[in-house]
């Protein structure tokens, strides 16, 4: 909820600014009538957004602004005095706005928006900046969502044997959240190894997961330990699982029921003491359907599943702890490149689809403290211009929208970016199915169900 600081020695107007903005509920309102009262009750209430009058009994209203200028608070100026002159000079002070009584309340409200979102804007760099440096694990972000993401990850990590599988858009975050629960594991000495299931031939796969038995009357190579063996007492990151090759899957089950496996060429039987974690991109349920994947290595992998959701479904705060960390990681391999982010490109940051999610986000803050080195701040020309038309300015071009049809727009967009997957929609729509059932009907949404 957004707090607003009124400071206006007429009474009546300071009411009636109050009762406009109190009426939606959407916003908490302070009143002052003096200098003296608005700059101790600008103290005390940090507001988001302050009306300051020129003219007060005890003081100018630029008095005011000098004496809070240093918390760098949003301000709107207003006066029934006011001329060109003045209003430039409130804006070179670090007013926001200026508006002249008698005050039209459309334009009014139409200011405030503004103003609250410059407001929650500088809030949000505030908090890049706090959260850069701290310490904290700032990979998976600070939302209610994602802290029971962390601790379902944490309970995960703490089971020892426990096979986990991994499931997220490309670049959202699989591989690290697999080193995570390596990390904070008991195998975390031993060895973390990781393979691309889609990367490699089934024949090349083979042998570097289960390895190759030299031949006896050598004609052969030496013998080669599969990354099994390498991983021994360990974890094994199997990325992209949904890839691989039909004649591997039941290999893979049997290790995973405990059954061990053979070198290629090999008569010993081997039974690796690893954790097995697996990622994919794909729908595994779906490739089940369709035979391209064994339902029983699919149960077997799913012991405990992870959603990872992509960057547009998290938070702002979430998107700003990633940011924050992925500038503490790129920091050192940068030097002389700034780390403090300007307003328009935060804003523009958080407005951005990334449909590459963190490793576009991570490709995208490297190229621009590359260009922006030597300078005080990364700046929105810094940024790509798919990035930069994600800005504010987009507000310009605004159509007006009721709010069932831009209910109805996000849901079909999110059914199609998942395939027209209701449970998969749902979770990122962060409803149930039957209210997502509901909403396609209530729409008239064209949907092929899938699940």
């Amino acid at each position: 909820m957004a707090s607003i600081l009124i400071i206006d020695d007429e009474v009546a107007i300071a009411s009636a600014f109050a009762m406009f903005f109190r009426h939606d509920g959407a916003h908490v309102v302070t009143e002052a009538h003096s200098g003296a009262d608005g700059i101790e009750a600008y103290k005390r209430v940090r507001p988001d957004l302050v009306l300051l009058d020129v003219r007060l009994p005890d003081m100018t209203g630029f008095d005011v602004l000098s004496k809070i200028r240093d918390d760098n608070p949003v301000v709107i100026m207003v006066t029934a005095y006011g001329d060109v002159p003045m209003a430039v000079d409130a804006l070179h002070r670090g007013a926001e706005n200026f508006l002249t009584k008698p005050v039209d309340l459309s334009h009014l409200a139409a200011a405030a928006e503004r103003a609250l979102e410059k407001a929650s804007l500088r809030r949000m760099n505030r908090y890049l900046s706090d959260r850069r440096g701290s310490g904290a694990d700032l990979l998976l972000g600070s939302s209610a969502s994602m802290r029971e993401l962390s601790a379902q990850i944490s309970l995960l990590a703490a089971s020892d044997r426990t096979t986990a599988l991994i499931v997220g858009e490309s670049g959202s975050g699989k591989g690290r959240v697999a080193e995570l629960v390596h990390a904070q594991s008991p195998r975390s000495a031993k060895p973390f190894v990781q393979v691309n299931c889609a990367a490699l031939t089934a024949e090349s796969l083979d042998s570097e997961l289960f390895g190759v038995e030299s031949s006896t009357d050598g004609t052969g190579g030496p013998t080669k330990r599969g990354l099994f063996e390498i991983a021994d007492g360990g974890t094994l990151f199997l990325d992209e699982i949904g890839d691989l090759d039909s004649h591997l899957q039941p290999k893979l089950l049997r290790v995973l029921e405990g059954k061990g496996f053979r070198r290629h060429g090999g008569t010993t039987e081997i039974t690796p003491n690893v954790r097995v974690i697996a990622a994919t991109s794909k729908d595994l349920v779906n490739e089940v359907t369709t035979g391209c994947f064994r339902e029983d290595l699919y149960y077997r992998l799913s012991v405990m599943p992870i959603n990872l959701p992509p960057l547009r479904a998290r938070s702002r705060e979430d998107l700003v702890d990633l940011a924050a960390h992925l500038l503490d990681e790129l920091s050192p391999t940068v030097p002389g490149a700034p780390t403090t982010i300007g307003d328009d490109a935060l804003d523009a940051i958080l407005r951005y689809a990334w449909p590459g999610n963190i490793r576009e986000l991570r490709n995208v803050l490297e190229r621009a403290m590359l260009l922006a080195r030597g300078q005080q701040k990364i700046e929105l020309a810094h940024l790509p211009r798919e990035v930069q038309g994600a800005s504010g300015a987009d507000v310009a071009h605004h159509v007006p929208r009721s709010l069932a049809e831009v209910e109805k727009a996000h849901i079909d967009r999110t059914l199609k970016a998942n395939a027209h997957n209701r449970t998969h929609a749902a979770k990122e729509l962060g409803i149930s199915r039957a209210t997502l059932i509901k909403k396609i009907k209530e729409y008239n949404l064209l949907d092929k169900p899938r699940s």
